[in-house]
């Protein structure tokens, strides 16, 4: 394929390397002119291991070319990549300017060009950037219209530096959105040497997933140094805490817990947290991330809170007490307490859980709800019918199966607010509303 390559920054070198590898014709696009220079002679603007080497065969085999003109890379090329950095301003947003310039000028030469382009942004932009901002831009500057003359796509890219090759090679995951099937279809077609099977989406998610990507790993850091730090303390080696944590594959190194959903409870993970951040304290150790922790999952209940009351119904059915499905721990569940607030605010509510049975439950169990809610039997009816009878909003509390035909038992005049995620396909418009989507 005919590809040109604006931004000869880290990820652009890299991909003209790569790309030229694979068989593509490259044409690197850099407003400086000599990093052009550079990688027109075949020597590369950045050090990365295996770059070097590869720019000079595709250069010496008449694969690659640099050039500081858009309208001639535009013209020799159907597909052209944008990896335009995109840096943070002093307030600490994103600063757009240098990729929507280089679209100006990718618009004004699609304006001369016949035939269908396409452009795929593969530079971190915030989700509505491609569509919102990119989009109108090139259709201005170009008189086209996206999909019909050209089109337009998000594909970030995953690479890590030290092993940039590697991960474009075999990267973890290649995310194609694009905004329309024909745009998608060129983009795989660009990506199926390294990428038989993507992830087909919408721009805005692809967008999404780049900012998600790096927040979990800066997250990652941020915890296991914390941890090292608190280990330290207390004459125990983190490095060798941390070989043990990572053996875990089933639920510590895994997509175990990220899903949204309502606020984490029981009788471990609050507790443990709390225990955690305190002894570092006393060890006078500062872990803000550790810290932030349970201020974030209370962050998270009170705008749960705030979403059932704004919704207006004050007859409540509440499905699911426990702080997981499966169990009758009501420890620390966050619909415990989402029960007691609302009832606090004088809601009429009415609850059902199979699995809790106020003359089965036990010892530290049994003494939390009565003294959170001390006429909990009053509320706590055996029959899902009966709940439905009450209630005018019903509010899924955990992830038990029984509720994921709810769909079928609710009148037209009920609405369901879902914390955990149940099937919402099934529920007529307006009948149903979540937490986080």
């Amino acid at each position: 394929m005919r590809i040109s390559i604006f931004g000869l920054g880290y990820v652009g070198t890299v991909s003209a390397a790569c790309f030229t590898e694979l068989g593509h014709n490259v044409v690197a696009v850099d407003k400086n002119g000599l990093k052009v220079d550079q990688v027109a002679s075949g020597r590369s603007p950045i050090v990365e291991i295996g770059v070097q080497e590869r720019l000079e065969r595709a250069v010496a085999s008449g694969y690659l070319e640099a050039t500081t003109d858009t309208s001639y890379a535009i013209a020799n090329s159907d597909i052209s990549i944008l990896s335009v950095g995109t840096p943070s301003q002093p307030n600490g947003d994103v600063y757009l300017g240098d990729i929507t310039a280089a679209c100006c000028e990718i618009g004004d030469a699609l304006r001369d060009k016949d035939g269908y382009h396409l452009v795929v942004v593969t530079s971190t932009v915030p989700p509505g950037t491609v569509v919102g901002i990119l989009e109108p831009l090139l259709e201005e500057r170009s008189g086209k219209v996206a999909e019909l003359d050209f089109g337009l796509c998000m594909v970030p890219e995953f690479l890590r530096e030290g092993s940039a090759i590697d991960d474009f090679l075999h990267p973890p995951k290649t995310v194609i959105g694009a905004t329309g099937e024909r745009s998608a279809e060129l983009a795989r077609r660009l990506y199926r040497d390294i990428a038989p099977e993507v992830v087909a989406t919408c721009v805005s998610l692809a967008e999404m997933v780049k900012f998600t990507d790096n927040a979990w790993h800066a997250l990652k850091v941020s915890f296991a140094n914390e941890i090292g730090r608190v280990a330290d303390a207390y004459g125990v080696d983190g490095q060798a805490v941390m070989d043990v944590f990572v053996r875990d594959k089933k639920l510590n190194i895994s997509s175990a817990y990220l899903r949204p959903g309502f606020s984490f409870g029981g009788s471990c993970l609050p507790k443990d947290v709390r225990t955690l951040t305190y002894r570092a304290r006393t060890a006078g150790v500062d872990v803000p991330v550790l810290e932030s922790i349970l201020a974030s999952n209370s962050s998270h209940f009170e705008e749960a809170l705030g979403s059932i009351v704004a919704l207006g119904p004050m007859r409540v059915g509440l499905l699911g007490l426990s702080f997981k499905a499966g169990t009758d721990d009501l420890r620390e569940s966050p619909v415990v307490e989402l029960a007691e607030r609302l009832l606090g605010k004088g809601y009429d509510i009415r609850i059902y859980d199979r699995n809790v049975a106020l003359g089965r439950l036990v010892g530290a169990n049994r003494e939390y709800i009565l003294q959170t809610i001390p006429h909990i039997s009053d509320l706590l009816l055996d029959r899902i019918d009966d709940v439905l009878d009450h209630a005018e909003l019903l509010v899924v509390g955990n992830a038990d199966p029984e509720f994921n035909r709810l769909a079928e038992k609710i009148r037209p005049d009920q609405h369901v607010f879902d914390l955990v995620g149940i099937q919402s396909a099934d529920f007529a418009e307006g009948a149903y509303s979540g937490i986080a989507w």
